[in-house]
């Protein structure tokens, strides 16, 4: 059998992480079988359907890098082919006309919730002839005794009593298709062979096997993953924080570290915590995914994008870090070769946007010092280093590392203090603050222009904090 898993969001938002890791899932396992991967757009909604949510999704696809063989296919153009079915379904008897108002409608609701019952239709109509040409909607013709017994990959063996599924509708009074029968009519046209989506799909499966039984298709394989829960044990949502795809690339996350994130997120191979594609695509199995429910932890995910900036190719952080920058007004080519930021700040930030953030010194001049830093490294004691070092850079025909290391070395030396004792006031004036790479990478990226016009600003700080507090 060839293998043909599908992703099928509505557009109706978003692409959450929730259907970020269900397309994952699909993907890996058509992946490892050899087989296909559909992306279809379910856009029958079309009063919550937008195009710039279409656009965020394919957006999203295409930052995750999960390449679909086919689509994306989008439901409001097959409107034809699901009449066609409809049309199939009651002239076999499988399916019926409603004429029923809204108000009896809401009337069985209340009765049935009133008695703790769940709200089911109770085929008023089925009997009934409907004019075709007054106002009304279609409805499934389902089996009235019997199970549906459905096999899935994830949660086991599921038996529905069809008693318990009533008539739902497959085609609303304006004409348009409902999900259920837009779904069932995609699946098979398709040839999709594994169903794989969230838990929250359970109760439309066995209504979808009956209209496939009803067509004379066989179902295709299913798999219900759990939800994504919130550290506080809710369903995820934006009270949690970020939870779409692109909020996490707006965040300075690299695609491949969300990616690891998701997949643990309900499977595992033993204590193994860093995948790459390659690997997951050998390893991953729907069956091997866990029934309950998994939470999301921020720490873990950006203790995975850390090691991700760290271990990858600084090439391809640098052309990421570009865009981050931009953000922040900073033209990157104003500056050192991007490959030595990476290098330099690496293992110092969990995201590129912390990444853009600490390195903006690099770029363009501060206001004012860190209070804290300044107040300890500032002083007047400081003041002697400060302007031998000014002497000494000013004087450096060569601005490399080793030259800059070299040249603090030595005036340290000649002063009698120790590196720290002239590195950190060197890196206070230069910086604005006590925290940066090394001082040669500091002072290196800077460039020697902007550091001599620092260090003289710093010395003129002291030389006010002298005369203002009579330090000395």
């Amino acid at each position: 059998m060839t293998i043909k898993t599908r992703f099928a969001p509505s557009p109706t938002g978003y692409l959450h992480v929730g259907g970020a890791r269900t397309a994952l899932f699909s993907w890996l396992y058509a992946r490892k079988h050899g087989g296909q991967f559909v992306l279809r757009i379910e856009d029958t909604d079309l009063e919550r359907s937008t195009a710039e949510s279409v656009n965020a999704i394919l957006e999203g696809m295409t930052w995750l890098g999960l390449e679909y063989d086919e689509g994306p296919f989008y439901q409001t153009k097959r409107f034809d082919r699901y009449n066609e079915v409809i049309d199939q379904l009651l002239e076999s008897g499988h399916a019926y006309r409603c004429d029923c108002p809204r108000e009896r409608l809401d009337q069985l609701r209340e009765e049935a919730m009133a008695r703790k019952e769940k709200p089911r239709y109770d085929g008023c109509c089925r009997e009934k002839t409907v004019n075709p040409d007054e106002p009304h909607v279609v409805r499934f013709r389902n089996p009235l005794d019997g199970a549906v017994v459905m096999d899935d990959m994830v949660l086991g063996k599921m038996v529905f009593e069809n008693r318990e599924l009533d008539d739902l509708i497959i085609r609303r009074s304006d004409g348009s298709p409902t999900y259920n029968l837009s779904v069932v009519v995609d699946d098979m046209d398709m040839e999709i062979s594994h169903v794989i989506r969230g838990n929250d799909h359970v109760m439309n499966t066995p209504r979808q096997m009956n209209i496939l039984h009803a067509l004379g298709k066989a179902p295709p394989k299913y798999a219900h993953v759990p939800m994504i829960l919130g550290d506080d044990g809710a369903r995820l949502s934006k009270r949690h924080g970020a939870v779409s795809v692109m909020q996490y690339r707006e965040q300075g996350f690299l695609p491949e570290a969300l990616l690891n994130y998701l997949v643990r997120l309900g499977w595992s191979h033993g204590d193994q915590e860093i995948f790459s594609l390659d690997e997951l695509t050998q390893l991953f199995d729907i069956d091997q995914v866990n029934k309950a429910a998994s939470a999301f932890n921020t720490d873990k995910l950006l203790w995975l994008n850390q090691h991700y900036i760290k271990s990858a190719d600084p090439a391809r952080v640098a052309h990421l870090l570009g865009y981050h920058l931009g953000k922040r007004d900073i033209d990157p080519a104003n500056g050192p070769e991007l490959m030595d930021v990476v290098m330099a700040q690496r293992e110092r930030a969990q995201t590129l946007e912390e990444m853009a953030e600490i390195s903006e010194f690099i770029y363009r001049d501060f206001d004012d010092f860190d209070e804290k830093a300044a107040k300890k490294h500032l002083r007047p004691v400081a003041r002697e280093p400060l302007e031998r070092m000014l002497v000494a850079l000013e004087a450096l025909e060569e601005w490399t590392r080793e030259k800059l290391h070299a040249t603090v070395e030595q005036v340290a030396t000649e002063l009698g203090l120790n590196m720290g004792k002239v590195a950190q006031p060197l890196r206070v004036a230069v910086v604005g603050r006590a925290a940066s790479p090394g001082i040669d990478d500091t002072l290196f990226l800077v460039g020697k222009e902007a550091t001599l016009r620092r260090i003289d600003e710093a010395l003129g700080y002291i030389f006010d904090r002298e005369a203002n507090t009579g330090e000395g």
